[in-house]
């Protein structure tokens, strides 16, 4: 919640509670009277302040808790330099991706729209995975270098140009159209992202499935996968 719509909520709530109390001491205070008069005022003065402290506490708590419930993935990643060295072409990728991370949390933080914040989020939630995939298979370096130079730095860079139409304060045929196109190419973008990140892991899963595959004919050749060596050399001999 912006400070300026935190401000008018608690206005409104102080001017609503002060007319209920005004109302409430119209019919025992001696209206017809200055004393009367004074002393509706002055309950009605403490009165709100007391009732309009006790209700925001009630309501700023609830927020505050809500709020404690979706932690964005902008306060969760690390933005600082590796403090192990991979090598010089995976250190490069982790230093960019790093880089990368601290810009998209700068634009989290600058836009208001809640839809785009929670694009951003996620587009730096996949993008991580992206740069992280470099320590634990070096081999995926080429493809994630594609990906720093270019994918993510066009996403920045859209992302940048939707914070400066917003931060105008005005509406326009131009600026609608093309904050309204960023928007649906962000849905893309986080797509296109995800299925890169699969795509990494490619190569695993084939050395994986290989594995199996060794270990199946290992445990059927000793008899250990619930058919006997025999079975499994006439399997052999069938296949051939």
């Amino acid at each position: 919640m912006s400070r300026r719509k935190e401000k008018k909520q608690k206005s409104a709530r102080g001017i609503y509670t002060a007319l209920i109390i005004w109302l409430m001491c119209i019919g025992p205070m001696p209206m017809y009277t200055i004393g009367g008069w004074l002393g509706a005022a002055l309950l009605t003065f403490a009165g709100a302040k007391i009732i309009n402290q006790l209700i925001g506490r009630l309501f700023d708590g609830k927020e505050r808790n809500h709020k404690a419930d979706y932690i964005p993935y902008t306060q969760t990643v690390e933005t600082s330099a590796p403090a192990t060295t991979y090598g010089p072409e995976v250190d490069s990728i982790i230093k960019d991706g790093n880089l990368a991370m601290a810009e998209m949390g700068r634009l989290y933080a600058s836009i208001d729209n809640a839809d785009i914040k929670r694009k951003i989020n996620e587009l730096m939630r996949v993008s991580d995975k992206i740069v992280q995939d470099a320590i634990h298979d070096p081999s995926d370096v080429p493809q994630i270098r594609k990906f720093l130079d270019y994918y993510l730095p066009t996403t920045i860079k859209l992302l940048n140009a939707y914070d400066r139409m917003d931060s105008q304060g005005i509406e326009g045929e131009n600026i609608d159209s093309t904050k309204k196109n960023i928007l649906e190419m962000l849905d893309t973008a986080i797509e296109a992202f995800k299925k890169q990140l699969d795509s990494l892991f490619a190569n695993q899963a084939l050395d994986i499935e290989t594995d199996i595959d060794v270990m199946n004919t290992m445990l059927r050749r000793e008899g250990l996968s619930g058919g006997s060596e025999y079975d499994f050399r006439l399997h052999e001999t069938k296949g051939r």
